[in-house]
């Protein structure tokens, strides 16, 4: 039986791989310190024989006894909110944290695959963002906890592939949503759905016109597991191509909550990017993925879940 380790496995992205891994018939490790996620994302896991959760901080090193045969390395904060919060948490675990999984999975022999973030790409000067842009990120900002740590990561990484020749893969992932995201999570779908649902203000930060493009999270799973099985290294763009303005985000949402909530205007937070769009030509092309979840559908799933999980 294929054994899969899951760093984050409790949270929002890394609790529906546990779910698509185990129905796929493999064991699954989940190790989570439930700073972000949540054991709620997992209980319906526990009882099943082939998962196991592992409370634990990946900034510690750590061993399991038995055999892995793969690592998702999902372990970080991702949450803008985070960053003024947790910055020192979110630096250290995307590099000790890598650190310590890239140890691990040499001494499994083990193949790594680290999921790093469209924000490697900073405030992007091309458009849409392919692979081979080396990005443009402010190395001190508010947001350089996550931004250039995750670039560390993917550097740790490969350095690890060059000199030890370790079974690394990479890919980033754009913004993706879907059941599971936490309520005060801080980006943009699950505060508009928060606040339609409620009838509060639609807080738009900016004038609107910033454009995001959004995956559903069944599509991203899909996508890491056909990298993890693919014979490619990386880094690969995972994300949807489909771009959206935020102010026509905000009022498709009002609109499927049938929601009261006026729109206010707040200003853009510092280094906040104003586009974001995966060029996933090389995905669909040597992974033979793409997003099939249009996003009407996935807004409405992901609203019914938020509706059904007040609280």
């Amino acid at each position: 039986m294929v054994t899969d380790l899951v760093t984050g496995g409790a949270g929002f992205i890394g609790s529906h791989l546990c779910d698509y891994l185990i129905a796929r018939g493999h064991r699954v490790i989940c190790v989570d310190n439930l700073g972000s996620g949540t054991k709620d994302n997992i209980t319906h896991l526990l009882k099943n024989k082939n998962f196991k959760f592992i409370k634990h901080n990946i900034i510690f090193p750590f061993t399991i006894d038995e055999p892995i045969d793969h690592i998702y390395h999902l372990a970080s904060r991702a949450s803008p909110k985070d960053f003024e919060e947790y910055p020192v948490e979110i630096a250290l675990t995307n590099s000790v944290g890598t650190y310590n999984m890239l140890k691990m999975a040499m001494h499994k022999n083990a193949i790594l695959l680290l999921a790093s973030t469209s924000e490697a790409y900073g405030i992007p000067k091309i458009h849409p963002q392919v692979e081979e842009y080396w990005g443009n990120v402010n190395p001190v900002g508010i947001r350089s906890c996550y931004d250039e740590s995750k670039r560390f990561a993917e550097a740790l990484v490969m350095s690890f592939y060059r000199q030890y020749k370790s079974k690394i893969k990479i890919v980033r992932i754009f913004n993706t949503y879907g059941p599971r995201m936490r309520k005060n999570d801080g980006r943009v779908i699950p505060n508009f759905i928060t606040q339609c649902l409620n009838n509060d203000s639609i807080t738009i930060f900016g004038d609107g016109s910033q454009t995001r493009s959004f995956c559903y999270v069944s599509d991203i799973v899909d996508g890491l597991y056909r990298m993890m099985h693919s014979g490619w290294v990386g880094p690969k763009n995972l994300g949807n191509p489909h771009e959206i303005k935020i102010m026509e985000l905000a009022k498709i949402i009002k609109k499927y909550t049938n929601s009261k909530s006026k729109i206010i205007y707040k200003k853009l937070p510092s280094d906040d990017p104003t586009k974001r769009q995966p060029d996933i030509r090389k995905a669909m092309d040597m992974l033979d993925w793409k997003p099939t979840v249009t996003l009407d559908k996935g807004l409405k799933k992901t609203i019914d879940w938020f509706k059904k999980n007040q609280k």
